[in-house]
């Protein structure tokens, strides 16, 4: 029989002194409270980051290929991809999708107001499933319909020029001579990122063809969705190096590194908060052990008359504490991953959607950054409290015994 392991656990179950009950109760509270707050932590900020990478990159996509030429307006020139580089993106296995693009600025003009947007033209082989998740009402754009004057519009413009599905208004493209084209509204989105709702509204690329005067081929860019984001950079690479001479390409982090700095920055706030809140449940645990070693003095000094070690007594409490943390860890779990459960369902708590991008806190719990944490938080609470468990070997057997 472990004896060590045998004294510990009667201390721990059968303790009736009420002032270490309380510290022992604090101490659990506190490991719970840690573990709780690092588990949501982790799942608030990966949260985070997939909404909001998602948001960005299911609009304008993880890759953009365009004309490499001086041209430094928004209105990128036009070309036509030749057929190694079209067969290229077909055959790469790291590639989703691919469509292309173009984009135009221009003026809305609707109810005695006016709106200054970029019009994205895109055709039938546009990944609908991005808009369609964020569409408000009506429905997406029905290319078997020859017409062009189909159109999309964020809630934003919408509220701001009293706007409708099924409402028509006048568009005016930005060039010399200005030309207008009339649009139908087919659908209402809304992304929650104010760069893209205040920006942009969608239709038909040969709308930009027509009015620019383009080739029915020619288009301002294409759009690659790649099926790894977490291999952004390397698949950004390899596409760059596989085009045209006359073709060039960036990265969705490259075209938005406002929002991606933001996101990392991010990861930084996490790693403090993980240091502070492990340090708070080590710093009860110790506590906590110190008090259970003092208020057990007499029993140290009758354990050393009897013969017992110093570092068997050592074991005798290091036992008690990790214990008494394994009770925190499970209280912590269960609290952490409900709170994240109950937010995942019901989106309970809500966000400033100007401020966050998002209107509710998001969560993304993995199993694995639960198991990390729950490991490295024994791991370091054992290691810590080595060093309290050795009063026990300052406690002399004699004393501890006449002063009973």
């Amino acid at each position: 029989m472990n004896i060590e392991y045998f004294i510990a656990k009667r201390i721990a179950i059968k303790s009736e002194r009420t002032f270490s009950k309380l510290i022992v109760r604090i101490a659990i509270a506190g490991v719970m409270l840690s573990l709780a707050v690092m588990i949501l932590s982790i799942a608030i900020i990966k949260g985070f980051k997939t909404e909001i990478q998602d948001k960005v990159r299911g609009f304008i996509g993880d890759i953009q290929i365009y004309r490499f030429d001086l041209n430094g307006s928004f209105e990128k020139s036009p070309f036509v991809p030749n057929d190694t580089t079209l067969k290229y993106l077909k055959d790469n296995k790291t590639i989703e999708s691919f469509y292309p693009f173009a984009t135009k600025p221009a003026i809305i003009s609707a109810n005695s107001e006016v709106e200054g947007i970029n019009f994205k033209g895109i055709d039938d082989t546009y990944d609908w499933r991005f808009i369609q998740k964020h569409l408000l009402a009506g429905k997406i754009i029905d290319f078997k319909n020859k017409s062009s004057n189909q159109i999309l519009i964020s809630n934003y413009t919408a509220k701001r020029l009293k706007l409708k599905v099924g409402d028509s208004f006048l568009m005016h493209f930005v060039q010399n001579p200005p030309k207008r084209r009339k649009f139908t509204i087919v659908g209402i989105y809304s992304v929650g990122i104010d760069n893209i709702d205040k920006s942009f509204v969608i239709g038909d690329i040969n709308v930009i063809r027509s009015v620019n005067n383009w080739q029915p081929n020619q288009m301002g860019g294409i759009e690659v969705r790649t099926k790894d984001f977490s291999k952004l950079k390397e698949n950004a690479d390899d596409v760059y190096a596989n085009l045209e001479l006359k073709l060039r390409s960036r990265s969705v982090q490259e075209s938005t590194p406002e929002i991606f700095t933001w996101l990392s920055l991010l990861d930084v706030n996490t790693k403090v908060l993980l240091i502070l809140m492990m340090i708070v449940g080590v710093i009860n645990m110790v506590t906590a052990l110190l008090i259970m070693i003092l208020e057990r003095t007499t029993m140290i000094g009758l354990l050393k008359a009897m013969g017992i070690s110093n570092g068997s007594v050592m074991q005798i409490f290091l036992y008690n504490a990790i214990y008494l943390v394994g009770i925190g860890l499970v209280l912590g779990n269960i609290l952490g991953l409900g709170l994240a459960y109950l937010q995942h369902s019901t989106h309970i708590f809500k966000l400033d959607q100007t401020n966050y991008y998002l209107s509710y806190v998001p969560m993304e719990v993995h199993i694995v950054d639960v198991i990390m944490l729950n490991i490295a938080t024994v791991v370091i609470c054992a290691v810590v409290l080595i060093v309290p468990s050795m009063l026990v070997s300052r406690i002399s057997p004699l004393k501890a015994i006449r002063f009973k």
